[in-house]
């Protein structure tokens, strides 16, 4: 693993990101996006699991502009509030732009052959759904995104695979979210969404209070498999 920094498109200044490179190049890229508590372990072992599987993975420090370097433990009572301040404060259209940013650089990164992807967790779910709506990533996969019940009207602008997984008993996205969400997408050319019964949100955080190993071996596999079809 490395860090390296990136000009905000906005002149604001640099943010990091983490970069975990696969065994052989050059490959595509997977931009990996944070859940509310950071660039931590979690989002570390998810990049490491992306260059396992043959990408370039990268996952930028979205929260740089409130506090850079955060690295929480949902575990933890205190932290758990701390990410729900900061999420709270983040502007997720600056996010987005941010986002952006780190898929031209990825784009031209040593080793990459020009092909990125999108994958994101909770807030990052949400996120890789916008970035399919509002960018040109080859790519995105949203893991119990929060909220897209709110952007379906944007579904119209989505021209490359994106995949939804959604966590049948998620809190967040209560059952009549998911109905809009399975209903709004259901024969879109290329969008899949599949809803995971017995699985709660964060079901693939590994370690994680309610990870479920089967739905995540299957989310990850169809994940694995959207990847490996868009980026080579």
């Amino acid at each position: 693993m490395k860090t390296i920094s990136i000009d905000a498109s906005d002149g604001s200044g640099q943010f990091s990101a983490l970069v975990v490179e696969p065994a052989h190049t050059p490959a595509g890229a997977v931009i990996i996006i944070q859940e509310i508590f950071g660039v931590n372990a979690a989002m570390r072992a998810m990049a490491q699991y992306a260059a396992e599987l043959g990408f370039i993975a990268i996952v930028p420090d979205l929260f740089w502009r409130l506090q850079p370097g955060v690295q929480l433990d949902p575990a933890k009572e205190e932290e758990w509030k701390q990410a729900f301040d900061l999420m709270g404060r983040f502007s997720q259209d600056q996010g987005i732009e941010d986002l952006k940013t780190t898929l031209r650089h990825a784009r031209t990164m040593p080793g990459s052959n020009g092909r990125v992807g999108t994958m994101g967790f909770c807030l990052g779910g949400r996120l890789a759904f916008m970035m399919a709506t509002r960018s040109d990533a080859d790519v995105n996969v949203s893991y119990y995104g929060v909220g897209l019940e709110g952007l379906l009207d944007e579904v119209k602008h989505v021209s490359r695979p994106l995949l939804v997984h959604i966590a049948a008993l998620d809190k967040f996205v209560p059952p009549e979210a998911q109905a809009k969400i399975v209903a709004a997408t259901a024969d879109h050319p290329h969008i899949r969404a599949y809803v995971y019964q017995g699985a709660d949100h964060a079901f693939a955080r590994i370690g994680g209070h309610h990870f479920h190993a089967l739905s995540a071996t299957i989310a990850n596999g169809r994940s694995a498999e959207a990847f490996n079809a868009a980026l080579g």
